[in-house]
């Protein structure tokens, strides 16, 4: 029994924090996929282009140029896959974190090869473009996976499994 309370004990609000992060960006894909579902059929530059005039942003900034622009690619297909992409990792996600939160050693080893296995393309991104965000994003998921690592490699030490 008291094997037991301690494996609740190792990392407690870590885990906590990383299971809300996880929840987090899963609830965020998966509101993005729903609302690309939300545009098939329609004009998505159109759309994004009222909705810019409704919240009185300059229509002529760099970055609202760029984004029309890009949006005006998109198509239907475009749409169902991003939105499929998008919720197969927000299943990923609220899965780890719901793993996490309850404290499964399944879900610790899952986001350990889900996050690494992600971070070679953090890299490749990261040199292509540098951006502050995407070294942030690289060096979180990397304390990520070293933590839980340490995590898994405590809880073997101390014969919990």
């Amino acid at each position: 029994m008291p094997a037991k309370k301690r494996s609740h004990s190792h990392g407690g609000g870590a885990l906590l924090a990383i299971a809300v992060f996880k929840f987090v960006k899963g609830a965020v894909l998966l509101a993005l996929a729903l609302g690309a579902l939300s545009f098939l059929h329609k004009d998505v530059a159109s759309e994004v282009e009222h909705w810019i005039d409704q919240l009185r942003i300059d229509p002529d900034n760099q970055f609202i140029g760029a984004l029309l622009s890009k949006l005006q690619l998109l198509h239907s297909k475009e749409l169902k896959e991003l939105s499929a992409l998008g919720a197969g990792y927000a299943a990923l996600f609220l899965t780890e974190g719901t793993g996490l939160l309850f404290r499964k050693r399944w879900a610790e080893w899952l986001t350990i090869v889900a996050t690494s296995s992600l971070m070679p393309i953090e890299v490749y991104e990261l040199f292509k473009k540098f951006t502050a965000v995407r070294l942030v994003a690289l060096l979180i998921n990397a304390v990520v996976v070293l933590y839980l690592i340490y995590v898994v490699r405590q809880k073997e030490n101390a014969g919990l499994r």
